[in-house]
């Protein structure tokens, strides 16, 4: 949610950092709504003081024994045109509520300009891509020939964008999350959450999923939305609180199944596992102070780095551009990890600096030091990492021309001492 006080005293800015969205200036309408609102509260205000006024002489006149009923009337009156100047104002309220909560958080100084990913700056490279003396496989034919990834099975119980894992993958997709989990947990800092994966209707708006994102996500009979990443329940483990600044940053992770309609994804990656409904990541959650999350967010990234870092896998890092960045960040990373079944990079974290966007919509503050008042904490999330396509990666990068796969050092205590998947084991 955007500052209404900010955007009346910098409406050109306001509307320069939406059209770095390519969207079009709403200041001026803003503005006008805002001046209307603030005309009608005014005068709900001037009201209710005639009211006061009024029931004041209505008893000093019963206290002198003098009649009373046309000053009851008066304020009965009076009662109800208040009433209707205070509607006209929730109404006018609640229009600039719904058109701010529609309009993404502005880009940050240091984003660069650019419609899509096209527009995307290469920040550095990690590690060398392997060389291969065979033609590499995707995944999804390493995987089927090894017996363990079966997306037939799982389109007769669930339809397209499902897979089934069985066996030694299936264990290394539970490795994956409990290797990244303790590290951020043991080394990072992270506190390890379990959370719902079912929240209401105010927990996805509060995270900007709401209402922009509705199609994207999955919603049960009874109202309840299934999360499509665990930073909607994290985040808003603050709403509204207020928080000591002595306590920031709060740091949360949680490895949780993720659901989402690929509504907008049509014709996409539509073989493999790289694009699913349903499947599972390690999420990072950031709560601190504006002064910290500069930092914070640089923190964030090298923490997600380090679990690519000690697996052994080479990626990229990408600082996205404004037309590329989610509806509520204000500046993103992604990191892409090198896949040889494709050729390329691909997308396996994003961290964003979500600013105060998040923490309006939620009203979750913090207080000032010396009783100062309290101010909107900043978010941060990322994913540490998508669990999913850590294992594409694995499959890919670490693939034998004898078609085993190894496992990655890092994740062989995880596996029982196991050293390979196929093969000898």
């Amino acid at each position: 949610m955007h500052d209404l006080r900010w955007i009346r005293d910098n409406p050109d800015e306001f509307d320069r950092g939406l059209a770095r969205r390519f969207l079009p200036p709403r200041a001026a309408e803003v503005l006008a709504l805002d001046k209307e609102w603030r005309a009608l509260q005014t005068q709900s205000e001037e009201m209710q003081a005639v009211r006061n006024r009024l029931s004041r002489e209505v008893g000093a006149a019963k206290a002198r024994g003098e009649p009373v009923d046309q000053v009851l009337r008066q304020i009965e009156s009076s009662r109800d045109r208040e009433a209707m100047t205070a509607a006209g104002a929730a109404t006018l309220h609640k229009q600039i509520d719904e058109l701010l909560a529609a309009l993404p958080n502005l880009p940050a100084a240091d984003v660069p300009d650019g419609a899509d990913e096209t527009a995307n700056v290469e920040l550095r490279r990690e590690g060398l891509p392997p060389r291969f003396d065979f033609t590499p496989k995707p995944h999804e034919a390493i995987g089927q020939a090894l017996g363990l990834m079966d997306f037939a099975t799982a389109a007769k119980l669930s339809g397209s964008r499902f897979v089934v894992l069985q066996g030694a993958l299936a264990r290394l997709e539970r490795a994956l999350a409990q290797f990244m989990l303790d590290l951020h947990t043991q080394e990072f800092g992270y506190t390890e959450i379990a959370p719902p994966y079912l929240v209401k209707t105010e927990i996805a708006y509060g995270t900007g999923n709401l209402p922009k994102a509705a199609e994207d996500m999955f919603q049960t009979r009874e109202g309840l939305w299934l999360i499509p990443t665990a930073e909607m329940p994290l985040t808003n483990l603050v709403a509204g609180e207020i928080l000591d600044a002595a306590r920031l940053p709060l740091r949360f992770a949680a490895w949780t199944p993720c659901f989402r309609s690929e509504a907008g994804a049509a014709g996409k990656d539509t073989r493999g596992m790289i694009r699913m409904h349903q499947f599972h990541k390690v999420e990072l959650v950031s709560v601190t102070t504006p002064e910290q999350s500069e930092a914070e967010h640089e923190r964030m990234t090298a923490c997600a780095e380090e679990v690519l870092k000690r697996l052994g896998l080479a990626y990229r890092v990408m600082l996205l551009s404004a037309g590329d960045m989610g509806f509520a960040a204000q500046k993103t990373y992604d990191l892409e990890i090198w896949l040889p079944g494709q050729n390329a990079y691909r997308e396996i974290s994003s961290c964003s600096n979500c600013g105060a966007f998040q923490a309006r919509r939620m009203n979750a503050r913090y207080r000032l030091k010396e009783g100062r008042g309290n101010r909107p904490v900043h978010t941060l999330n990322g994913s540490g990492l998508a669990v999913g396509r850590a294992l594409i990666a694995i499959l890919e990068n670490f693939q034998r021309a004898d078609g085993a796969v190894t496992i990655p050092q890092a994740l062989q205590p995880y596996m029982g001492g196991q050293r390979a998947i196929g093969g000898d084991g």
